[in-house]
């Protein structure tokens, strides 16, 4: 009916042996993604210092970067030139890095990383008081 195959498939021989490509391991992927998230919100946290600079939002993009730095290996990450937004998107950036935050914290809090989910935690906490505020404003105004 049939001829058996005689030859080697040529899948097994492209790829050879699983060993032959690296393989991240879990930790390793969850590093890359956290330091992402982080990425993200300092990304963001850079954008709001523009129309409305604060200490806080000063300490909490130094710290932002220094964690980034810390999961990549050293490597500073890039920073956002600080530009003007109009006050109608102050709320929309504070619901962007509160999300990006919970992200974070998520991803800190299931690779066992205090330090980036007590950051995480925090800048949570403080978008969401913002918006808060900027909610209070749209309403008494």
């Amino acid at each position: 009916m049939y001829e058996p195959i005689r030859t080697k498939s040529v899948h097994s021989t492209m790829a050879g042996t699983p060993s032959d490509f690296p393989h991240r391991s879990r930790e390793e992927e969850l590093d890359i993604q956290l330091a992402g998230h982080l990425s993200a919100l300092l990304a963001v946290t850079d954008e709001l210092r523009g129309p409305a600079p604060s200490a806080d939002l000063d300490g909490a993009a130094t710290r932002l970067a220094q964690q980034v730095a810390r999961l990549r290996g050293g490597r500073t990450p890039a920073r956002a030139a600080t530009s003007a937004v109009r006050e109608s998107r102050l709320a929309a950036l504070h619901q962007r890095a509160h999300s990006l935050a919970g992200r974070a914290l998520v991803v800190a809090a299931s690779r066992a990383d205090t330090k980036a989910a007590i950051l995480a935690a925090e800048r949570m906490e403080a978008h969401a008081a913002a918006l808060a505020e900027q909610q209070e404003l749209s309403t008494a105004g």
